[in-house]
């Protein structure tokens, strides 16, 4: 496994929508994410969503993480 680059810390980006996993039900026990407008892939707490904090990941680092979760590299 190629190792993931550590996530960058960003602000709220106006007008990014926002997706949740359909997996996840009515719950708020998930994250959510977007794509801001610099091109970077956001992740955000559901049950924090007013808040502007998040996880932000360079396009490559998201991908690479998918890959992995598909790929079973992480237990659950």
């Amino acid at each position: 496994m190629k190792p993931i680059l550590p996530p960058v810390s960003y602000t709220d980006d106006a007008g990014v929508r926002w997706h949740k996993s359909t997996y996840s039900g009515s719950a708020n026990g998930c994250i959510e994410r977007g794509a801001l407008s610099s091109g970077l892939q956001a992740v955000r707490d559901t049950k924090d969503s007013e808040r502007s904090v998040m996880l932000t990941f360079q396009p490559q680092a998201w991908q690479e993480f998918i890959e992995a979760v598909k790929a079973g590299e992480f237990p659950v």
